[in-house]
């Protein structure tokens, strides 16, 4: 029987703050109006008079150059107003956000299947689209590098980085033990319920006032500004809400603002261009799949000495994000252990597909994934549960230094996670039941595995983690608050709007946070990395606490006070008097006082040295742990997950109810990368999983049938905002204990003496074809016996 989700919460209040809104459950900002219809995503703006639709012809060829195009039966379909190519762009035409390398049309050269090649304009989106359809473009083909193995030995993207010194191989076999195995780790298609979509509207000043779906609009205003060649305050962007990002709107979002700007440049008329979703997955980057291989070399007890990892992603054609996505691929290759002498080394291969991007953990899931089945591998090999293996090995005092030179401080907080985790999961008595279900079962195989994360919060690009803010306080005593963070669903502008509160002692009702634009807070780092709270919720907070302390030192003096007064849920304590929080602001304005701010954040203590291989690269980490138990079919290879325990540290929690949402859906969402998410080329390299129809989220019947979730009670040591800690995206590696749970199933046919075959996705075919791989190696010849035939579901 289907036992309904307990979702447990526990909330921390030990700093000195009196929490009266931080602290609480609230609803997000925009739930009724979501549940209602009545919140706008930008497909609801209405589209301004005239305004024109755009579509682009896209490549039929992997890779290749472009022999001819003929555009007159489009030129001649209905409704179309204009064609534009790469030539007619007025500036940029390469819009890479750090490295160049991504055409915003095809330059004569195909670098992927379905790349931009011409922008048509027509008066409807259908005829847009359906015109693009009928360009001629021939082309010269090349062959296309889609493949790990095709592409290990070409020249890579970019410089290879490396973390430690290179161990010999005869340091390493000086072990006890040595495993050495190698990993493919799939990507990820975001699948964001809102599409890529911008509408550009040309100003009376020859500028640009776009809205785009996009989670970095300072990128965006650049962007568009160097394509169009006009200066950076004749653009304009203005973003209130998205339907999802997940990183795919992180530099992905360009293109499409780009095209659309340029549209309503060179024809005087606002231009929308929305994907459809096939388009939108063709086109658009996915999480980076990568190529994993370990060395550990550990004693007889499990204790790791030294490893060798070597991390490969696989970028596609293009830079894009990709060297900080394998440099954090590396920096969380460790995950809560302490690997000895080790040595981390980072590639970035290039293939003839779309360029990957920024996904939830930017590149830390596919690093951490490796050295989690570098641990069930460990207690293969020493018969020694895989919890107690890494126990053994976690970060503690003495051994408390990452192989980039990063001291881990809060080394007791992870132990204490993991041993709270395992009692209350019943880790232990779960574990015996399981080894007694398996022994009696030949079909249907049981596993658990419980994981622990360990991520670093901070951009590991130094500059980005900044923030900005502005806050007015009206005469009314309303508050209006706009910062540079992008409201994509995770609640942001709740828990900034909290802060805000929380800072001027008022109701949260007074405070509104308003949309995200460009001429109100400038020069933004993207809304990313889990640093959306941390550094925009500081800087509104500073931009809040500037106006409080100009009211109370206004009050001080009008009322001639002893005493300093305070700001309480609306009520200003005036020594033994009290007024409103509105009155004190009309007397204030009256009397001359500011009651407008703007904040500013950047965040202390981060450094790193890449070519030194230290310094410290995150302001803290955010730790948790998760333990999963699963049942595969041995037949078949379906798999269902029977329960899922999680305990996260987020801190103080400004938000308990956002949390765990937030859990909740990151723990779903790595739970899809790891089991049922397979994206699909074929050996030219054209895209096969683009659409719903063959490439498989999660749905409500892959939910687990148990879900705990709890929030580990204690504060943020770093004097981060009223000691929170970042909840966007750590959650997702959660997931990595069904993936091992699995693994655990697959070995338990050997008895846990054999290492499976398995990679990520462990998609149902996978799984078989892992069983069938230990059911060969013991010499099991499988009798076709109806008995033991058993209903997974």
């Amino acid at each position: 029987m289907r036992r309904l989700t307990q979702v447990n919460h526990i909330t921390s209040q030990s700093t000195d703050v009196d929490f009266q809104v931080v602290g609480r459950s609230h609803k997000h900002e925009s739930a009724e109006k979501q549940s209602t219809g009545e919140a706008l995503f930008l497909d609801d703006y209405p589209t301004p008079k005239g305004c024109l639709h755009g579509a682009v012809v896209l490549s039929d060829v992997v890779k290749g150059s472009i022999d001819s195009i003929d555009l007159s039966e489009v030129e001649k379909s209905k409704g179309v107003v204009k064609v534009i190519g790469y030539n007619d762009i007025p500036g940029e035409k390469d819009i890479g956000p750090i490295f160049k390398g991504d055409p915003l049309l095809a330059d004569g050269n195909i670098k992927f299947h379905k790349q931009p090649i011409v922008l048509i304009l027509a008066k409807t989106h259908r005829q847009a689209w359906q015109a693009a359809q009928k360009a001629s473009v021939k082309y010269t083909n090349s062959h296309a590098i889609v493949e790990f193995e095709q592409a290990k030995d070409k020249p890579h993207l970019l410089p290879q980085n490396q973390f430690g010194k290179k161990i010999a191989r005869s340091e390493l076999e000086a072990s006890d033990v040595l495993i050495e195995q190698e990993m493919t780790v799939g990507g990820q298609e975001h699948f964001y319920l809102e599409g890529q979509i911008s509408l550009a509207e040309q100003t009376e000043d020859g500028g640009i006032y776009l809205r785009t779906s996009s989670q970095h609009p300072t990128e965006i205003q650049t962007l568009v500004a160097e394509v169009l060649d006009i200066p950076f305050n004749q653009v304009t962007v203005d973003m209130r809400r998205m339907g999802g990002g997940f990183g795919g709107k992180e530099s992905q979002a360009a293109q499409w603002a780009c095209l659309a700007s340029l549209g309503a440049k060179l024809t005087g008329k606002s231009v929308k261009i929305r994907l459809p979703r096939s388009v939108d997955m063709s086109v658009t980057g996915k999480r980076h799949p990568f190529h994993n291989h370990y060395q550990i070399a550990a004693t007889k007890d499990g204790v790791i000495e030294k490893a060798v990892m070597e991390v490969n992603g696989l970028c596609g054609h293009s830079p894009d994000l990709s060297g900080a996505i394998v440099d954090r691929a590396m920096f969380h290759s460790d995950n809560a252990y302490y690997l000895g002498q080790s040595h981390i080394i980072g590639n970035r291969l290039q293939t003839d597909t779309v360029t990957h991007t920024a996904f939830r953990g930017f590149g830390g899931p596919q690093g951490m994934i490796a050295i989690e089945k570098a641990m069930q591998d460990l207690g293969i090999k020493t018969s020694i549960d895989p919890l107690d293996i890494r126990l053994i090995n976690l970060y503690r005092e003495g051994k408390n230094v990452t192989p980039y030179g990063m001291e881990v401080e809060q080394t007791d907080t992870i132990e204490a996670v993991i041993k709270q985790l395992e009692e209350s999961s019943k880790y232990r008595k779960r574990r015996e039941e399981i080894k007694r279900w398996n022994k009696s079962n030949m079909v249907l195989k049981k596993g658990l595995a419980l994981t622990p994360v360990k991520f670093g919060i901070s951009f590991t690009a130094t500059h980005l983690n900044q923030a900005g803010a502005l806050v007015h306080v009206y005469t009314d005593g309303s508050v209006q608050v706009s910062h540079g963070g992008i409201e994509m669903g995770q609640g942001l502008h709740t828990k900034v709007q909290q802060i805000v509160a929380q800072t001027l002692g008022i109701p949260m009702s007074l405070v509104l946070v308003t949309s995200t634009r460009t001429d109100k807070v400038p020069n933004t780092s993207p809304t990313a990395a889990s640093s959306g709270a941390d550094l925009n919720g500081m800087a509104a907070h500073n931009a809040a606490k500037a106006i409080k302390e100009r009211l109370l030192e206004f009050a001080k003096e009008n009322y001639s006070l002893d005493t300093n007064p305070e700001i309480t849920n609306g009520k200003v304590t005036l020594g033994e008097n009290e007024i409103d929080w509105t009155e004190l602001v009309q007397k204030a304005y009256l009397a001359r006082v500011s009651l407008s701010s703007s904040g500013f954040y950047k965040t202390p203590k981060i450094w790193f040295d890449m070519e030194k291989s230290c310094g410290r690269p995150f302001f803290y980490f955010s730790i948790g742990a998760s333990c999963s138990e699963v049942t595969i079919d041995t037949l078949t290879g379906e798999m269902r997950i029977d329960r899922v325990d999680i305990l996260h540290d987020v801190g103080n929690s400004l938000n308990p109810a956002i949390d765990i949402g937030q859990i909740e859906g990151a723990f779903i969402q790595g739970m899809g990368w790891l089991t049922t998410e397979e994206l699909v080329w074929n050996k030219d390299g054209a895209l096969l999983s683009n659409s719903p129809m063959n490439y498989k989220i999660p749905t409500i019947g892959d939910y687990p049938k148990e879900m705990n979730i709890a929030l580990y009670d204690k504060a943020n040591p770093e004097h981060s905002i009223y000691r929170s800690k970042a909840v966007g995206e750590p959650p997702f590696m959660h997931a990595i204990s069904v993936w091992c749970a699995i693994y655990d199933a697959i070995a338990s046919i050997s008895e846990h003496k054999i290492i499976p075959k398995l990679q990520a996705p462990a998609t149902g075919e996978q799984i078989l074809n892992a069983c069938a791989a230990q059911f060969d190696a013991i010499g099991y010849t499988r009798a076709e016996d109806s008995e033991e035939v058993e209903d997974v579901v």
